[in-house]
């Protein structure tokens, strides 16, 4: 019982570890030398985290994790407080509906999952603020998912690296 208990506390730490790594990751801002426009090259860490600890372990992180860390995340960018969390809960949501194929799929094809869903989060996060009259759109927007999905693979085979040497259940 004892056993039990210490491998579920081992894993936490992991898995808040990676997603305190993704946020930031997301919150460092670039030099001051580089033009603003190359921030859209940034992959969705968070959402990329995300997705993954979803698709692997759907009985520990899910919809409220997904809450949760959307909050953090609109508290660290100065977002409107829970604009993130509903995106989070979506993505959240759609990656759990696809767990299972998702894990039968190639990691090539996990990434044009992966491209979908954190374009998706993209348009729910503009649509959010269009609403509140914070930005207007441009194509930059979708620029992240399409990062997001490159980086995919690596992102993937690191966390499952990590999940499986911490013996994360």
């Amino acid at each position: 019982m004892e056993m039990v208990v210490e491998d579920r506390m081992n894993g936490l730490w992991v898995i808040m570890l990676s997603f305190f790594l993704a946020m930031t990751l997301a919150v460092v801002s670039l030099p001051e030398s580089l033009p603003m426009a190359l921030g859209y090259l940034r992959p969705d860490w968070v959402a990329l985290v995300l997705i993954y600890w979803v698709i692997a372990l759907p009985h520990r992180v899910g919809i409220v994790v997904a809450w949760s860390t959307g909050l953090v995340m609109d508290v660290l960018l100065g977002s409107l407080l829970g604009q993130h969390a509903i995106a989070f809960m979506i993505i959240a949501y759609v990656a759990y509906s696809l767990y299972q194929q998702l894990r039968m799929f190639a990691i090539w094809q996990q990434s044009l999952v992966v491209f979908g869903i954190v374009g998706l989060n993209q348009l729910i996060n503009f649509w959010i603020e269009s609403i509140a009259g914070i930005t207007e759109w441009t194509m930059w927007y979708l620029l992240p998912s399409v990062i997001s999905a490159l980086v995919w693979p690596w992102i993937f085979l690191f966390l499952r690296f990590t999940r499986r040497s911490f013996n994360v259940t």
